[in-house]
């Protein structure tokens, strides 16, 4: 009993070692990204009840947005939208006015219909940033799809609604087991962008901050404000605390 005891542990070890040798960096490529916008209806809208409404309404915006920003193929999809799930929001409408725009009348999941497969597959695209309400069916269900046809598949969590918080947590730890990526739109953003000097970078990214990330926006407005009216600490950049003493 003791000998199989060892054994397992030691076999446990080495196999977390070889995990950890094969990991590869798998990162948002700017130029091999399609972004899908799945099922963000106004009448689903009512069923995210694990972020603060406000809140999520700018997410659902901002994760749309990203795709202007960044310049990323996009591909749209709604389920029945002619009945009490309701329409995508104008807004986002308006942001992608000659994107695929698949209207599903029957199919779940997404990957069940073939023109949206259709649409994904001709981008050309190998990574794929999604999200969509809710996130235990509509993302959930897309994303392990997305990764059994072999893509590389990153969910914006920010912009996944669902029932309430564990719902939300057990669908997240479903896809992460089948290699899904879960991001904030912060990070999404930022591994596209990858450096401030870049292009996108931080003349396109910091007003995408302000209107959509208010505590990154803000904090680039003080910091602005302070430049501009000569207030600087003389301390910036330093320990307030003398190491000597």
């Amino acid at each position: 009993m003791h000998f199989t005891a060892t054994f397992v542990k030691v076999a446990l070890f080495f196999g977390l070692c070889a995990q950890a040798l094969a990991f590869s960096y798998d990162r948002l490529d700017k130029n091999n990204t399609v972004l899908l916008v799945v099922d963000h209806q106004e009448g689903l809208f009512q069923l995210a009840r694990d972020q603060i409404p406000s809140a999520y309404k700018s997410s659902i915006l901002a994760h749309a947005a990203l795709a202007k920003v960044f310049n990323l193929p996009t591909v749209l999809t709604t389920s029945a939208d002619s009945g009490p799930n309701g329409p995508l929001p104008q807004e986002i409408i308006a942001m992608h006015p000659t994107s695929k725009f698949i209207h599903r009348q029957g199919e779940v999941n997404a990957w069940d219909n073939a023109d949206f497969q259709a649409a994904v597959k001709a981008t050309g695209k190998k990574q794929v940033i999604l999200a969509g309400i809710t996130t235990d069916v509509c993302t959930t269900f897309l994303a392990l799809s997305l990764r059994e046809a072999g893509f590389s598949v990153f969910a914006n969590a920010d912009a996944s609604g669902t029932f309430d918080i564990r719902t939300a947590n057990d669908a997240n730890d479903r896809m992460r087991a089948a290699g899904v990526q879960i991001l904030s739109m912060f990070a999404v953003a930022c591994e596209l962008m990858r450096d401030w000097r870049n292009t996108p970078g931080q003349v396109e990214l910091l007003p995408f901050f302000d209107q959509y990330l208010p505590e990154y926006g803000f904090l680039t407005r003080a910091h602005d404000a302070a430049v501009l009216n000569g207030t600087l600490s003389a301390f910036a950049g330093q320990s307030p605390v003398d190491p000597g003493k």
